[in-house]
């Protein structure tokens, strides 16, 4: 291997063990199956032969163009051919971009899944909403197990990242060693105390790895991440000016910012009051297994608030995000029913906003501030830190591991781009470097690596309600169509023997005009669908599919001829 840095020295090459020699030869295959479009849905197999391992399922929230979905999972459709072949799903840790898709993947592969303590949690939390997903094995490891699966020796290490129970993941593959290092950052002071343990890392590494797997949130970041002790910083001299009650707004998964608020409105003597479902959730699992540390009275009933002064009160809230329906939201909207917004009130947004999201954050604050409530965020405070690695964190990870070979992973594009120019930087060899989509497959053999024509299906698999699945392509272009141009629905009843009009056309219009102002366009609408059913050639009725789209032509072009906006037209007609 070519290196360009002294540091980035290649090490003994891997002996292959005797329990992989066979008389054939298989060869190892990598094959994201999602994390390699946008941030979310992570699940990457690992394939040897007769056996598969996944490492990660996880959901994605649904971007602007995904009307209606509720979240994204992974396209398991490989996994469900070759389940035979797969030996167990490794969570690398509790976020729902690692285990969301879990409760709808894992019942029918029926495979064990491995998860953290506070993981599994937080998986079993989850699948109570689920009843076909009650039956799952969750088992648990620890940072000193060791997991046996097909050919795969599984081993792990502690990481920094912004929940407990992170690690990173060490394979052991008959092609050599592959690390995984999960979401992770390197705080060396974290307040947790916990550190990402290179220590351990490289005591098993003992020959060089011949692959690194490492996120790529925040590769165009450079320097390092900040510290979540001076977020506690910030937090106490929020504490210290406020004056009536204080409201923070958080991701409900960011245990080490609860704890924050926590240990202030202790220190303060205030107490903490909990809104948002999922909020609670995440409190009481991480509560339960020690996570988390307060007196039992800190925390009080949400329906008692009214009960203390407002300079005694902490509300911790989901909705940083500006998610419709978010306890946040309620409150901005007057829809709260325990808490409703005052002038003295200080709400506290300790997040960065998800693309996309901009938007609904901006509407949310903008309607705090008319209630005359103060507003601190990022962009006036610093108040949140990043779960990911920065640039130089990137790097380190890169110089203690040394591959062979290196895949970016988790994140869009960009991202993984500048994370591959960050892994040249420390003396990758470009060629030895893997730009991957979805579904694609890279195969290591005899310590030779390349990436195969052939494509595995991938892709995104939405969530809608009880429907898994059940919307694609068709039916967001129909949703998205209705959203920007509205539906125009006409409904026509023929006599079934002559495909003769019996009474005028009734026509419904939603999200295109208002009828009562347009009465003129309406009724030269219902003349052109006159003339349409009047144009039928002898006394045999026309085939009405054949009418509809008729129909559905005509009338479209007359309607963007009169308004330059093309609304869906849905024809009904009704046979008498």
């Amino acid at each position: 291997m070519r290196m360009r840095d002294h540091k980035f020295r290649s090490k003994k090459p891997t002996p292959r063990p005797k329990e992989f020699l066979s008389k054939s030869t298989p060869s190892l295959k990598i094959i994201p199956l999602g994390g390699l479009d946008a941030i979310g849905k992570n699940m990457t197999l690992l394939e040897y032969g007769d056996d598969i391992i996944a490492i990660d399922c996880g959901m994605m929230f649904p971007d602007e163009t995904m009307l209606g979905i509720d979240y994204v999972i992974p396209d398991s459709t490989y996994l469900k051919k070759n389940k035979g072949k797969l030996r167990g799903i490794i969570t690398t840790h509790g976020h729902e971009d690692h285990i969301g898709a879990i409760a709808h993947i894992v019942p029918e592969l029926g495979v064990p899944v491995y998860a953290s303590a506070l993981a599994r949690a937080l998986i079993e939390a989850r699948l109570e909403e689920f009843k076909q997903a009650k039956n799952i094995k969750i088992n648990v490891y620890t940072e000193e197990s060791e997991i046996r699966l097909g050919v795969f020796k599984i081993r792990f290490f502690k990481v920094n990242h912004s929940i407990p129970d992170s690690f990173g993941i060490i394979i052991d593959t008959p092609e050599g060693i592959v690390v995984h290092t999960g979401d992770f950052k390197i705080d060396l002071s974290s307040p947790d105390g916990v550190v990402t343990n290179f220590d351990r890392l490289t005591d098993i590494l003992r020959t060089q790895p011949i692959l690194l797997l490492s996120e790529s949130t925040n590769a165009e970041n450079p320097g390092f991440t900040i510290s979540e002790k001076e977020i506690a910083k910030s937090f106490e001299e929020i504490f210290v000016s406020a004056k009536g009650r204080i409201i923070v707004a958080s991701f409900a998964s960011r245990i080490d910012r609860m704890q924050h608020v926590l240990s202030a409105a202790q220190k303060f003597s205030r107490k903490v009051f909990i809104s948002g479902r999922s909020m609670l959730k995440y409190f009481e699992a991480a509560s339960k297994l020690g996570y988390l540390k307060c007196p039992k009275n800190l925390i009080q009933p949400l329906k008692t608030i009214s009960k203390l002064p407002d300079s005694q009160i902490v509300v911790l809230s989901t909705g940083s995000q500006g998610q419709q329906g978010s306890a946040l939201a309620r409150m901005a909207f007057g829809e709260h029913s325990q808490v409703k917004i005052k002038a003295s009130d200080m709400v506290v947004l300790s997040s960065s906003p998800i693309p996309g999201n901009e938007r609904s954050i901006s509407a949310i604050i903008n309607n705090l501030c008319r209630d005359g409530a103060e507003v601190i965020h990022n962009k006036n405070m610093q108040i949140h830190t990043t779960g990911h690695a920065f640039q130089e964190e990137l790097k380190i990870m890169l110089e203690k591991v040394r591959p062979k070979f290196f895949i970016p992973i988790h994140g869009e594009y960009r991202m993984r781009t500048a994370h591959k120019k960050l892994a040249e930087s420390v003396g990758v060899a470009t060629n030895d470097i893997f730009m991957m989509d979805n579904g694609e497959v890279v195969e290591i053999k005899g310590g030779k690596a390349k990436k195969l024509k052939e494509m595995v299906s991938s892709g995104v698999v939405m969530v809608d309600g009880l429907g898994v699945g059940d919307v694609g392509e068709i039916v967001l272009r129909d949703r998205q169509a209705m959203a920007e141009e509205g539906m125009f629905v006409i409904i026509a009843t023929i006599d079934k023997r002559t495909g003769k009009l019996v009474n005028s056309p009734d026509i419904i219009s939603r999200g295109f005009v208002y009828m009562r102002e347009q009465e003129d366009l309406i009724n030269h609408t219902r003349d052109a669908v006159k003339r349409i059913f009047s144009s039928g050639k002898g006394k045999k009725p026309e085939d009405a599919t054949y009418l509809k789209q008729k129909v559905r032509d005509e009338i479209g072009q007359f309607l963007y001829d009169k308004t330059r906006r093309r609304p869906m037209i849905l024809p009904v007609i009704i046979e008498v």
